[in-house]
């Protein structure tokens, strides 16, 4: 799993995931596990694992650290 931060949440049930290597990506809310989407916030630290969605890449099975 790699591990990133929250970059931005938005109130459409979606979000950006700073990888850390210069890129971010896309999560939706239908991507987390053992948090609620209303439990995210801006900086927190969260581990995924890199998908593939209809639009392109996305993070897959978003925890927090």
């Amino acid at each position: 799993m790699a591990e990133g931060t929250i970059k931005k949440v938005t109130q459409k049930g979606f979000g950006f995931i700073d990888t850390g290597n210069g890129g971010d990506l896309f999560f939706h809310s239908s991507n987390l596990e053992g948090v609620t989407f209303e439990q995210l916030y801006e900086g927190q630290k969260v581990t995924f694992n890199e998908g593939r969605g209809e639009k392109g890449p996305r993070a897959e099975n978003v925890k927090l650290v």
